[in-house]
């Protein structure tokens, strides 16, 4: 039995969206070609896949049992393009990759090192962006790969690799904020001082403790807000520690500072080219 790649990937990106409109929008195809190779993957497999009759289609429980199939299916498919680009494939004549300032990690600079090495012509691009504005940057082709801090769910069409050197984040504020003198600072305290967070262009609104709010996209401007006395933030430690120095105070709260997982993550929608497909390699094998 010979089964299209398009198909499966129409079938797993439906699953995850939950309609083949969304899929389709997802995948820059028409509803009808996504529809169309659904329902011949279900001819090839000679089982219903979705349940049709309710407003959105709906797993069957024989599509339930083979998504993880489907899936294992693609990742497999996205190492051999990975190999093949890294074997035998074309240099592109950029890469671009986007940097999350939740990370900085000597293992990431030594690869970096090695690259201005192994490719020393090659321009190299670098964004800076957070949590799901990486996944669109890197969905869209904007960049080939990024660095974002773990999230818990991933798009179906997004590979991602536990870096292995975790960052920290702790909770600052200007040391000339009344809460910089105490020695502890509890919850309470903090729900009633005005919260610097977060918030990225296309992510869900992070929940928060305080009533009162400020948000930026970045943490190098949640970083400037603190340091102006705004408020507290939640900022990576070794940024606070390098850029903020002594006009910072990180409280003394519990359960920080917190460990940050980091993901390096990539589009199993295009076979990298030679470049991103080498730091890939080099990234995963000391992840």
């Amino acid at each position: 039995m010979s089964l299209s790649l398009e198909a499966i990937t129409a079938f797993s990106t439906a699953a995850e969206m939950g309609s083949f409109s969304a899929a389709a929008r997802r995948l820059g195809k028409s509803q009808s070609t996504i529809s169309e190779a659904i329902a011949n993957l279900e001819i090839d497999l000679g089982i219903s896949l979705f349940e049709r009759s309710g407003r959105q289609p709906v797993l069957t429980p024989a599509g339930q049992q083979l998504l993880s199939h489907a899936r294992q299916v693609l990742d497999a498919s996205d190492t051999l393009g990975r190999v093949a680009g890294l074997l035998g494939g074309g240099l592109e004549p950029r890469l671009t990759i986007v940097l999350s300032d939740t990370f900085q990690s000597e293992s990431l600079e030594q690869m970096l090192r090695r690259f201005e090495q192994q490719f020393p012509a090659l321009e190299l691009e670098t964004l800076v962006a957070e949590k799901e504005d990486v996944i669109d940057l890197v969905q869209s082709g904007r960049a080939q790969l990024g660095f974002v801090s773990g999230l818990a769910h991933y798009p179906a069409d997004i590979g991602h690799h536990p870096m292995r050197d975790a960052s920290h984040s702790s909770l600052y504020v200007s040391s000339l904020h009344p809460m910089a003198r105490q020695p502890a600072v509890s919850r309470e305290q903090l729900a009633a001082e005005r919260e610097l967070r977060l918030n990225t262009y296309y992510g869900p609104p992070s929940a928060t403790l305080s009533a009162r709010c400020w948000s930026a996209p970045s943490y190098l401007l949640l970083l400037e807000m603190t340091r102006l006395g705004f408020g507290w933030a939640e900022l990576p430690c070794w940024l606070a520690v390098n850029f903020g120095g002594d006009e910072l105070q990180e409280l003394t709260v519990a359960g920080w500072p917190k460990a940050v997982r980091v993901d390096v993550v990539w589009s199993q929608a295009r076979q990298p080219g030679r470049a991103a497909a080498w730091v890939l390699e080099q990234l995963m094998e000391r992840g």
